[in-house]
């Protein structure tokens, strides 16, 4: 009896332990930008995207990867304390590419409780006059 007492008592504290474990959680302030119109004569196009760790563990962004190799993702390496803030710039080179209307996704993986949060740029690339 007092081994099933035990036994009780340890698979408890374990699925407590478990549920109480902390975790990361990113939140953007966006998830899309619009580039809006731009001539091919300045084909590179900058934007950033801020979050905030809103969980309770430090999040370290683990990678971030672009639909294509004209837009290229660089991001805070250093991992974020819980409440505290990152960025992901997103760099868009149209040069070489065809004008018109352009979407593009950037997949952001974590460590965060969301591992996997998607990202966009669009715009409109005019032909130079």
């Amino acid at each position: 009896m007092k081994k099933i007492l035990f036994i009780s008592m340890l698979l408890i504290l374990c699925i407590s332990n478990a549920a109480a474990q902390k975790t990361a959680e990113i939140k953007f302030d966006k998830q899309t930008y619009n580039f809006g119109k731009f001539s091919e004569s300045n084909p590179v196009q900058k934007c950033t995207f801020n979050f905030t760790n809103v969980g309770d563990a430090p999040l370290v962004i683990n990678q971030a990867m672009a639909s294509c190799g004209c837009t290229v993702p660089s991001y805070t390496k250093a991992p974020i304390a819980p409440g505290g803030k990152g960025t992901v710039t997103v760099t868009y080179n149209g040069k070489g590419k065809f004008p018109g209307h352009f979407k593009k996704s950037i997949t952001i993986k974590s460590n965060a409780k969301n591992e996997i949060v998607r990202l966009y740029v669009e715009g409109t690339m005019e032909e130079a006059k």
